[in-house]
């Protein structure tokens, strides 16, 4: 009777921790751990950064989802991955920082990759997985899903899934999430801006990419351009954003897609971009 269980533990070792697809001009990325939560091992954090690497330079792609298979979208790290290494001569020290810097790294891919990239919450997005929702430009969960950073209750306080999530959502919001450890349910993550909004379980991958989609008709190169002005701004005091944003309007328009779009909107008609 112990046989097939053993079975499907090594069918489940064997899967790829990270699926890639395609839907046309549309990169989907899955999480592929439902065993383990899609807690982030060292071999899935790699994987991720791998992949954000590799479609930071494909003009084929024009947007990104970001879905997870099982019942949760990500349950962090993978503390048990973690706690093997508490026997390492310095107690896990270096081990831990290691896998800490890996995954600052992985996010602060998202932010700055050319594509902006949509998360599909089917389910609870904890630590470092409600970290990774926060990554991303945009999120659409699933009506059941929940987030939480609940590091507090196991005495590790989420301070780097806090980075994300204070730029998210309000401050009091984010500390309340940070020192209660509790679920927040998706229609309050809405609510505080931690994701764009709820639809159906079941339907929320589905409208991620209906979404990036919708994203990916615009020019590559103004979404580029964009996302990249967004989050540089944001960082700045009010003055030094407005010099900085102007300088990027300005080279805007100098673009071809800016002349054609202008050109189209005041033709009546529908631009044909080249993105550039």
């Amino acid at each position: 009777m112990s046989a097939q269980p053993a079975a499907a533990r090594a069918i489940d070792a064997a899967a790829p921790v990270l699926l890639r697809e395609r839907d046309n001009d549309i990169a989907i990325l899955v999480l592929n751990r439902p065993q383990a939560r899609n807690s982030l091992s060292e071999a899935l954090l790699i994987a991720l950064s791998e992949a954000f690497t590799e479609i930071a330079t494909d003009k084929t792609i024009r947007a990104v989802v970001l879905a997870a298979n099982g019942v949760a979208f990500c349950a962090g790290h993978d503390l048990k991955e973690l706690t093997a290494r508490r026997s390492d001569a310095d107690g896990g020290r270096d081990y831990f920082r290691q896998i800490m810097t890996i995954c600052s790294g992985m996010m602060q891919q998202i932010v700055n990759l050319p594509q902006p990239v949509i998360a599909a919450v089917q389910g609870v997005a904890s630590a470092a997985g409600c970290q990774l929702v926060a990554s991303c430009d945009l999120a659409i969960a699933s009506a059941a899903a929940k987030f939480a950073t609940p590091g507090v209750d196991i005495g590790l306080f989420c301070s780097t899934p806090m980075v994300a999530l204070s730029r998210n959502v309000a401050r009091k919001h984010a500390m309340e999430m940070l020192l209660t450890g509790e679920l927040v349910a998706a229609e309050d993550a809405a609510r505080i801006g931690l994701i764009n909004r709820t639809v159906a379980p079941g339907e929320e991958r589905k409208a991620a990419i209906a979404l990036a989609k919708q994203i990916a008709s615009k020019s590559s190169y103004v979404l580029k351009i964009g996302k990249q002005a967004f989050y540089r701004q944001a960082e700045m005091g009010l003055a030094a954003a407005y010099t900085y944003a102007s300088e990027v309007m300005t080279e805007n328009m100098m673009a071809r897609d800016a002349e054609e779009g202008i050109c189209a909107f005041i033709e009546k008609r529908d631009p044909s971009w080249e993105d550039r």
